[in-house]
């Protein structure tokens, strides 16, 4: 049995959800659907969960919201109006978005929540209409019906172990294929809470590892996972075949087909994840599978990511390595302003400590920086910007002691500094930080250098 993923863009118009069910008819073992929010139709439109945030505002604001309301529906109203379904689908579509102004909500949190969750609840609902319209007989699941608990915050929710104590007991029927909703579930008092990122990829996951899939396929608009960006190396390879490990790695550093969390649940299910393209379905995609089933790696190493959200903060201090409870000052430091660091390389009087800034203000790092003074005494403190991270990743690169050395040539030859150098305790991967007017540059001369 697989579960199969459908993102924005495969669900945006009419015409992809026709390939989206000739997709299904083509394979009994796609037995269970999740949805997406209807996406982007071209350049320049704007994705529906964009719609239901800024009807969630208006709703907040108390602002009249008609025109809005109008034109998400209209969004449903297209792919309707392409398979001919009958007007009650999108009167039903209709009443669910008109009450959601309706319901008392606790907080404004609880109501944006709900709100944006309602992309992925009306597009389940309209592809399971359309799929029976087909003659494809399928069955709309509420998340609530199959007992998809989840705690936490109302939009980043965390999946509760009682998910997967209710998925052992839900039946997949025989005869019908199944749509589930993405990107929420119920809290325990019944409150819906949307994830956070990727938040459809979390459900199939989660669904994946839940119903005991054979293969999670994720359904996108590429035809795989590259070895680089291709906006930043022309016409990179496509990765055929790589390990959950690699996969978690490289989105971590920006990969963008997944959020780094969103494959969790199929990593702990050991559920192999088939990336593929809606466009293109008879394209192989790429395979994500657990390391042990990575028995000998195409290549020296897998792929080359780059993010260039980063900052740092630098501290020197003549002796700083003799000075016990340092780090655990400064740490107290992080913790007053509830600040989370993603790396700490340090040298005897040196210590790098690497943020992502999309997770701070400006006030927070004034005050951060005047504190680390006032405590610390540092001899010199710098707060730097212009900081990117590289990640060159691959099983093989454990096996290989060459590979490090080819990496700093690549960069040194063509005359781009290293900041800061970093292999991690699984040794598959090396970190690099460079600056980031020299982070694209840097991405080239690696490729080029292992895989022209």
């Amino acid at each position: 049995m697989k579960v199969v993923k459908f993102g924005g863009s495969s669900l945006a118009t009419g015409e992809q959800f026709e390939k989206v069910i000739n997709i299904i008819k083509d394979d009994s073992e796609r037995k269970v659907i999740v949805t997406s929010a209807p996406g982007k139709r071209y350049h320049g439109d704007t994705k529906v969960t964009d719609l239901l945030i800024e009807y969630a505002n208006e709703v907040i604001e108390n602002e009249d919201h008609t025109n809005i309301i109008k034109e998400i529906i209209s969004r449903y109203h297209e792919i309707s109006d392409y398979f001919k379904l009958d007007d009650s689908v999108i009167k039903l579509l209709k009443d669910k978005l008109i009450n959601l102004a309706k319901e008392n909500y606790s907080d404004n949190e609880h109501l944006m929540a709900a709100f944006k969750a309602h992309g992925e609840f009306l597009n389940a609902i309209l592809l399971n209409e359309v799929l029976n319209s087909q003659g494809i007989k399928s069955i709309f699941v509420d998340p609530k019906k199959a007992g998809i608990i989840v705690h936490g915050q109302p939009n980043d929710a965390d999946i509760s172990p009682d998910t997967y104590r209710n998925l052992e007991n839900f039946d997949v029927p025989e005869d019908s294929r199944l749509v589930f909703p993405g990107f929420f579930g119920y809290s325990q008092d019944g409150s819906i809470f949307t994830f956070s990122r990727g938040g459809s990829d979390i459900t199939g996951a989660m669904l994946s590892r839940g119903l005991h899939a054979d293969l999670y396929e994720n359904f996108t608009d590429v035809d795989a996972i590259y070895v680089a960006n291709n906006h930043v190396v022309k016409h990179p390879q496509a990765i055929k075949k790589m390990s959950y490990r690699e996969m978690r790695e490289l989105s971590y550093a920006g990969f963008s087909v997944f959020q780094d969390e969103a494959i969790i649940p199929a990593v702990k299910g050991q559920v192999p994840v088939n990336v593929k393209n809606t466009n293109n379905p008879s394209a192989e995609g790429t395979l994500i599978v657990p390391e042990q089933f990575l028995f000998n790696p195409s290549n020296e190493i897998t792929g080359i990511a780059c993010s260039k959200r980063f900052s740092a903060l630098y501290i020197h201090r003549y002796l700083l390595n003799k000075e016990v409870g340092f780090t655990l000052k400064l740490l107290q430091l992080f913790y007053k302003y509830n600040i989370s660091y993603e790396h700490m390389p340090s040298g005897i009087d040196d210590l790098t400590v690497i943020f992502d800034r999309t997770k701070l203000d400006k006030t927070t790092i004034s005050n951060l920086c005047h504190d680390v003074k006032e405590v610390l005494q540092p001899d010199y403190l710098e707060w730097i910007d212009d900081y990117a991270i590289i990640m060159v990743v691959g099983e093989s690169i454990a096996h290989n002691v060459n590979t490090i050395g080819k990496i700093i040539d690549s960069l040194t030859n063509n005359n781009i500094a290293i900041h800061m150098i970093n292999q991690g305790a699984s040794r598959i991967s090396i970190m690099l930080g460079v600056q980031e007017s020299d982070a694209d540059e840097a991405v080239r001369q690696i490729y080029k250098k292992f895989f022209n």
